[in-house]
């Protein structure tokens, strides 16, 4: 739970104490989920001030008339909150046992994980796992940046701007043109290199420092085969053809 941001947590009827202390071991650094956690007695007392109920379940009915189990995927059911701002619970049932049909009439709507039909039921851990993430994933494409728990890690769009691809481009076939050998193989080396890197997707900032490297990698070339290119064209920056 607190790897994707969720604190709060409701016990129904626990056969342990938040306090046990293999309950304080597994937590390891989330203790503090257990230090706030609420007891109750049923799911109606514990999810009596939310807005909406969701309950899960690995047991389906299979078939086109389907008469209680109206299931949807987590995506789905993370889709359908994007504009909902009230509470919301997410209800599993106990390791090897899951929610009662009494459990998951109290719900409003249902979801299932999907799973193989050889091997449907996940361990809770898992099927908890997966929503929370589900949840979190939606979070992330809309707020990472913004949002200080939320830093700027990983791009989330992987993309060059046309002028930058030309540059990298043009930085590749002037590397490959320093090659020693015949046209071929200088041709061969820049077509694989090219298709290599772009096939990558590399962002802006890798993209600029390959071509940085790229256009040492040329000086260095150029120098070693005696091509005088190296002192009349050594530059810092590679200027796009069109505007030389």
């Amino acid at each position: 739970m607190l790897n994707y941001g969720f604190d709060s947590l409701r016990l129904v009827n626990p056969v342990c104490s938040p306090d046990d202390i293999e309950a304080r071991n597994r937590a390891k650094h989330a203790g503090r989920i257990l230090d706030s956690c609420q007891v109750y007695s049923s799911l109606e007392e514990a999810t009596s001030d939310c807005s909406l109920t969701v309950g899960t379940s690995g047991k389906r009915e299979v078939g086109s008339k389907t008469t209680f189990r109206h299931f949807m995927y987590p995506w789905e059911f993370v889709k359908r909150l994007e504009d909902f701002s009230e509470s919301v619970s997410l209800i599993f049932g106990e390791e090897g046992k899951g929610l009662s049909t009494e459990d998951l009439e109290i719900c409003d709507f249902l979801v299932t994980l999907p799973t193989w039909e050889g091997y449907p039921i996940s361990n809770l851990s898992h099927a908890v796992n997966t929503c929370v993430y589900e949840l979190h994933r939606s979070t992330v494409l809309s707020n990472q940046g913004s949002d200080p728990g939320l830093p700027d890690i990983v791009p989330l769009e992987r993309s060059m701007n046309p002028t930058l691809k030309g540059i990298l481009r043009q930085g590749i076939d002037e590397m490959g043109q320093s090659l020693p050998g015949n046209e071929e193989r200088r041709q061969s080396f820049s077509h694989s290199l090219r298709r290599g890197i772009l096939r990558s997707m590399p962002t802006e900032d890798e993209a600029t420092r390959l071509i940085g490297g790229i256009l040492d990698a040329t000086t260095a070339l150029q120098y070693v085969e005696g091509n005088d290119e190296w002192k009349s064209q050594r530059r810092r920056k590679i200027t796009p053809s069109e505007e030389e």
